[in-house]
């Protein structure tokens, strides 16, 4: 199979789900169990995805100056300071620990 064949298998997977989403019915949406399942379930995979993106390098787990500015935007984030300061906060100091390694 080619790389296009992949991506339009793909595509194609992708709308038949969306489409499989508007045949659920809407009471079964309502249940506090499935809204709390949903909620819970776009953390974890955001979790996941950070996970993923600060840690991993191929198939390896590498620690680098990218973790402590996770962890520094994570306090950040829990004192509700503002995004744009969250951002800049965790460029310096990745960038501050790069140039001290």
């Amino acid at each position: 199979m080619t790389l296009w064949q992949i991506i339009i298998l793909a595509s194609i997977a992708c709308l038949a789900i969306k489409m499989a989403g508007y045949l659920v019915p809407p009471s079964l949406l309502a249940k506090p169990a499935a809204a709390r399942t949903a909620d819970l379930l776009t953390v974890a995979l955001l979790a996941a995805l950070i996970s993923v993106q600060t840690l991993g390098h191929g198939e390896s787990i590498v620690v680098d100056a990218r973790v402590p500015a996770v962890i520094v935007a994570a306090g950040l984030f829990a004192l509700r300071v503002p995004f744009i300061v969250v951002v800049v906060v965790a460029a310096v100091v990745a960038a501050g620990i790069r140039a001290l390694t």
